[in-house]
């Protein structure tokens, strides 16, 4: 007991065991990391375990966040297409000297030899059978039936269809029928001498009365002369845009001029 007295004492006072402590300590080490190994990997574990966790979780809440906004951003999109499409529209009927009425398509023909759409304005807003409808680039057909809420319109590019054109550049008058094909127009009655060439711009003559004059048609894309032929054959691209436009304008021209 004296013994370890002394030795505390020496320690306290003379720091005489420091150099032993020292080896002592560093002999230990190991021990008590190797001691202590299972509760750090443990603690490496849960902690390795939970953010994995949370790296999974965060990736899916940003997947399902990015699909929402790509999904408004399409949204945006297409109202942003439509509003482009309603001011060109919009100002294109600022510029027409006729009464018009913006109209909103609603359905299409199913039958796939009937180049026929279905509008959401009737009898009720004023339509009638035989009433043009246009788009903001050119003409699109007429109406073929109306009831009191909607109206149906047959396409320039029907077969049943048929309009009297002519050529803007010269004045050279034709007919310009439906090929059944929703970008062909087939121009009948045009003399092999005739002067139309590719690019000619096909406007309503007017004559008939029922199409008013001067809307764009069509653009002229091929002709062909046959020297065994008396007719060229002429096609035409429509100007409107028959398998994109949602809104159109009807026309009141032709009512108010049988009216007259």
């Amino acid at each position: 007991m004296v013994v370890v007295i002394a030795l505390i004492g020496a320690d306290l006072r003379y720091n005489k065991l420091q150099a032993a402590r020292s080896v002592l300590d560093s002999l230990a080490a190991p021990i008590f990391w190797v001691a202590n190994l299972p509760t750090r990997l443990s603690e490496w574990t849960e902690t390795h375990t939970q953010s994995r966790t949370q790296l999974l979780e965060s990736n899916d809440r940003l997947r399902r966040e990015n699909l929402i906004l790509q999904g408004r951003s399409q949204q945006m999109a297409s109202l942003q297409g439509e509003n482009v499409r309603l001011r060109k529209l919009l100002n294109s009927s600022a510029l027409l000297r006729d009464d018009v009425l913006v109209a909103e398509l609603i359905g299409v023909s199913p039958d796939p030899e009937r180049l026929q759409l279905v509008l959401n304005k009737g009898e009720s807003d004023g339509v009638f059978v035989g009433q043009p409808l246009i788009d903001a680039d050119g003409l699109m057909g007429q109406i073929v039936a109306v009831s009191r809420g909607s109206s149906r319109a047959l396409l320039v590019t029907d077969v049943t269809h048929s309009v009297p054109v002519q050529v803007n550049r010269n004045g050279v008058r034709a007919i310009a029928e439906g090929s059944g094909e929703l970008g062909t127009l087939e121009v009948r009655h045009v003399s092999s001498n005739t002067d139309i060439q590719v690019g000619d711009l096909l406007v309503t003559s007017g004559l008939g009365g029922r199409f008013p004059e001067g809307y764009p048609v069509g653009v002229v894309t091929v002709v062909e002369r046959d020297p065994g032929e008396t007719f060229a054959r002429v096609l035409a691209v429509p100007s409107a845009a028959l398998d994109r436009t949602r809104h159109v304008l009807l026309v009141f021209t032709t009512r108010k001029t049988q009216e007259d």
